[in-house]
This record gives structure tokens, sequence and C-alpha cells, in this order.
């Protein structure tokens, strides 16, 4: 695949057009099954990736996305050792909401090498962690605190500090599993406030808080969670997000 995913994240958000992605959990992978609900439902991308991996999947994971669809398959690394040259592009995430040194840049370092070698579409994304309503895996792994859901400034600004720094993303994450997802005040005073496309994900279980959180101002949609446990929301969250 020719290096186009950002071109395509950046001309849609040009067009106003929203993306909606589907987060595939490589522990929790049901290989056949994600693929078919993927195509027929109408995701945009596919994300692969996990706080922990506890079964060595991941790359029998990617591999079998490649193989099995069109869909371009970005891995969402949870730590530097969820790296595939088999994908088709990577989101080099810089935890800019925490203070951990490791996660802003010591473990892009140790995988710089890597990702130098290899084909991948390499996003350099601003990650922002929001409290979702209760500690979920990434902020304890990441030992970092979430930024509390309240405070719409303290989003904005450190968004637009990770544009300032030459960050192509910007990905605001309520975790896997959040009880509540994004405020949608907070998501519209971020987006208002950068330029560059704004990717939303964290407690979006039903079609309308997709819907309400791309009004607010959110260009990529991603939802994990919710549909591991209803799969028919693919479809329902699809339709939903491209008809805005």
């Amino acid at each position: 695949m020719q290096k186009s995913i950002f071109s395509s994240i950046t001309k849609s958000k040009e067009q106003r057009k929203k993306q909606f992605a589907v987060l595939v959990d490589p522990d929790k992978f049901e290989s056949s099954k994600a693929v078919e609900l993927a195509e027929n439902g109408g995701a945009d991308f596919i994300f692969v990736g996990g706080s922990i991996l506890t079964n060595g999947n991941f790359e029998e994971c990617i591999h079998f996305l490649k193989q099995q669809t069109r869909i371009p398959v970005i891995i969402f690394p949870g730590n530097n050792l969820q790296i595939s040259k088999n994908a088709d592009g990577i989101l080099l995430l810089s935890l800019i909401s925490g203070r951990n040194p490791e996660l802003l840049i010591g473990k892009q370092v140790i995988a710089a090498p890597i990702l130098k070698s290899s084909n991948l579409e390499i996003m350099p994304t601003g990650y922002i962690l929001i409290d979702g309503g209760k500690p979920t895996a990434v902020s304890y792994m990441s030992n970092t605190n979430p930024i509390p859901f309240d405070k719409d400034d303290i989003a904005m600004c450190t968004a637009m500090a990770g544009e300032m720094l030459g960050l192509k993303l910007i990905y605001m994450d309520a975790g896997s599993g959040a009880m509540n997802a994004i405020g949608e005040k907070m998501i519209q005073k971020v987006s208002s406030n950068i330029s560059i496309p704004l990717i939303v994900g964290g407690g979006i279980n039903t079609p309308q808080k997709a819907v309400n959180a791309c009004k607010a101002g959110a260009d990529i949609i991603v939802v994990g969670n919710a549909i591991e446990k209803d799969s028919s929301l693919i479809k329902k969250i699809a339709k939903a997000i491209h008809a805005i």
C-alpha cells in the first residue's frame, strides 16, 4: 500500500467527512469475525493494539488482517514491542497528557531504528488520556493520571502544544471500557483550537455517542470494547458516522 493513509485522513477532514476505526485487541482477537464485520460494516480503518499482550498473537493478528482485507491496518501500540512490518501504518504515540518520560520519548527512541527500516507509514500522534469515570488499563500501565473529564482548558492547551511541537494527529482517549465517553464540550474546545485531525475513542458504545462526538469536532471515531460485546454495533456506528 502506498503511503497515503495520513493524506486520506487530512483530505476527509477538509471535506468534513467523518471516519470510523475498529480497534482490535490481539489478546481478544477473533480473526475471521473481526475481518468480516469490519468489511461488511463499513469501517475505514482497523487499529490493532492493546495495553498488554498475554498470548503473543500480535504478529499473527496483523498478518491475518492483511491477508483478508484491503482496509488499512494501523498499529495503535501499547508499547515498543507492538511493531509489525506487515501493517500499513503506525500511530507513533507520544503520551503528551502524562509526565512519564518513557512514554513521551523513551520508548520511541528504542523503536526508531526498527521503524526506520520498515515500510510502515509513520504518523506522529499526540496521545491524550481523559478520565472516563474509572481506572483503565492504559492509565495503570502508563503510570500517568488522565486529564480530569471537566478540565477542557487543560485538554485544549495540551492538544495545542502537541500541534505546535509538530505532531500530525491528536488522539483523545478515555480508555478501553471507560464508563463515560469524552464530553462534547471538551471535544469541541480541542477541535476548534487545532488544525490537525482529531481522533476520539473510549466509552463510545452507541451510534448516538459516536454522532455526538463527530458533531462536536472529532474526525475519526474509534470503538473497540463495545463491539467486542456487541458486534452489530460496527455496522450501526459506521452508518451513523458516515451519514453526518
